[in-house]
């Protein structure tokens, strides 16, 4: 069955012309805004450590990952905070202790992306 989007690469007759053979076109454009979020700079290594470990505070993660850059890193914590997919817990304890994990859509996404990365690492 064909999955269309509101854009304008799955209507019929743009299916039609893409795939002459095949009558019902995919759209791909829904996968665009995840492609451009993991694609960015630690996104998909945050997902993954996330996943692999649980929570963990910001340290843990700028060791992990090796950052050559800490604005750069909390930048990214803030966009897949603000996409969803990961959340912010701050404790009210001096000195103040904040840890992130994945959110239950981070955590499906980080579920999705493994056989991905297991496909990856076979190419290698």
């Amino acid at each position: 069955m064909a999955k269309q989007g509101s854009c304008d690469c799955c209507s019929p007759s743009a299916a039609e012309t893409a795939v002459p053979s095949d009558d019902e076109a995919v759209c791909y454009c829904p996968v665009n805004g995840v492609i451009e979020t993991i694609s960015k700079k630690y996104a998909l290594q945050i997902i993954s450590l996330l996943g692999a470990h649980g929570p963990m505070r910001y340290g843990g993660l700028e060791d992990r990952l090796e950052v050559t850059s800490s604005s750069l890193l909390s930048a990214r914590l803030d966009e897949l905070t603000e996409e969803g997919l990961i959340e912010r817990r701050s404790f009210d304890e001096i000195p103040p202790r904040v840890e992130y994990s994945l959110t239950p859509r981070g955590r499906e996404l980080e579920m999705r992306i493994q056989p991905l990365l297991e496909w990856a690492a076979d190419e290698e």
